[in-house]
């Protein structure tokens, strides 16, 4: 069956709403600081194990996809995610809140089970155009999400948005059992099967190798940035709460407006080339933010290149991937998406030891030798494979 446009704008909906729970923590750490009384630093650690729990989520689980009924797990996984919130809406203390954020990143990757469910029941010359408009739900989840968690949270304080997400889950929990179709599984070997043949994939696939690796470099920037950026505005001179802090993922609509623009560039001609601008912007990014740290509109700014550099980058990286293997197209999605996430976790914690260490200062430069370490992968491999093809002729 193919896909009608109110299915098409309902997945787009429900991927947005679902992937925002992953951001929802970020503008309330100061906020669940003060109630448990710890340090900020260490009421960070929620935004990694929240990333690093859907990285878990992405390799372990939607690889199922393949091999369960798409709608049946994508209906369980939500319900999960229900419970999850919840767990995170009455968490007594600091651990269980820690526990529960790794629990909303394992069951918040439905929108990956989402958009292949989308591309297997959509007309061929229709399914750029579907998968497309569902990203577009998912990118504006992630900007709006830190936005209304800032608000939510100064006004109603931190617990009310986690009972609102649940209670968001739980009606998408009914939109999907009534409007999304069935759809059964292709694959017919075992979990074990389907699991080893990601390690395959990786070590047979060159092009997948060097596209996850720029990506786990370049998100563990984003990570280290949204992540800091909190405590920054916060402290002095600032001073900002959590609503204001909030308002500043509004000025990563900027990553929104230029995908599209990205996208043409790949289809000219390289989409490797947008991926060494991208890198490049996300370099520039933290001059900006090194320079700008009593600066508002200089952040600003930095966040308008950290956005379309990171679009640049992901669009472009995951183009590459896709273009591989259209049989194995999931696999590949799942090891490029989950590493990517272990790479945003990962540069959560490396934020936040960064700003012990040394305060935004350090976070800027470390981020920075993080990018110089990604351009050198762009540029490694691009002289391999020059090399390669010069061989080749000769």
């Amino acid at each position: 069956m193919n896909l009608s446009k109110t299915n098409v704008l309902f997945m787009a909906v429900c991927t947005g709403l679902i992937v925002a729970n992953l951001y929802y923590c970020q503008p309330l750490i100061v906020l669940i600081a003060n109630e448990f009384k710890i340090p900020e630093a260490s009421a960070g650690t929620i935004t990694y194990l929240t990333q690093a729990g859907y990285a878990i989520g992405l390799f372990f689980m939607v690889p199922l996809g393949d091999k369960l009924e798409r709608k049946r797990q994508i209906l369980m996984t939500t319900f999960a995610t229900v419970i999850a919130l919840l767990i995170a809406a009455t968490a007594k203390s600091f651990l269980i809140l820690q526990i529960a954020s790794l629990l909303i990143g394992i069951t918040s990757i439905v929108p990956q089970l989402i958009l292949p469910l989308a591309a297997s029941l959509s007309a061929p010359e229709e399914r750029g155009k579907v998968v497309g408009t569902i990203m577009s739900g998912l990118l504006v989840g992630i900007l709006l999400s830190r936005t209304l968690s800032g608000f939510i949270g100064q006004v109603l304080g931190w617990r009310s948005m986690f009972y609102i997400a649940a209670g968001i889950c739980l009606l998408i929990f009914f939109v999907i059992q009534s409007k999304f179709p069935q759809n059964k599984p292709q694959f017919q070997g075992t979990y074990g099967q389907l699991i080893k043949s990601l390690f395959t994939l990786i070590k047979t696939q060159p092009v997948l190798r060097e596209a996850t690796a720029i990506n786990v470099f370049s998100f563990a920037q984003f990570g280290a940035f949204w992540t800091t950026m909190v405590l920054l505005l916060s402290g002095e001179p600032f001073h900002f709460n959590s609503a204001t802090i909030g308002l500043f993922g509004i000025v990563g609509a900027s990553g929104a407006l230029a995908a599209p623009l990205v996208g043409k560039l790949g289809d000219k001609g390289n989409s490797r080339i947008a991926v060494g601008y991208g890198c490049l912007l996300v370099l520039i990014s933290f001059i900006t933010f090194y320079f700008a740290i009593e600066s508002v509109i200089g952040i600003a700014i930095g966040i308008v290149f950290i956005d379309i550099g990171i679009q640049g980058v992901h669009i472009s990286n995951q183009t590459r991937v896709y273009s591989l293997l259209p049989e194995a197209r999931n696999r590949l999605n799942t090891v490029f998406m989950s590493l990517t996430f272990l790479g945003t976790a990962a540069g959560s914690a490396y934020g936040l030891l960064l700003w012990k260490l040394g305060g935004w200062p350090a976070v800027t430069i470390g981020c920075m030798v993080l990018s110089l370490i990604s351009l050198a992968i762009y540029g490694l491999t691009y002289k391999s494979k020059s090399k390669k093809a010069k061989a080749q002729i000769d």
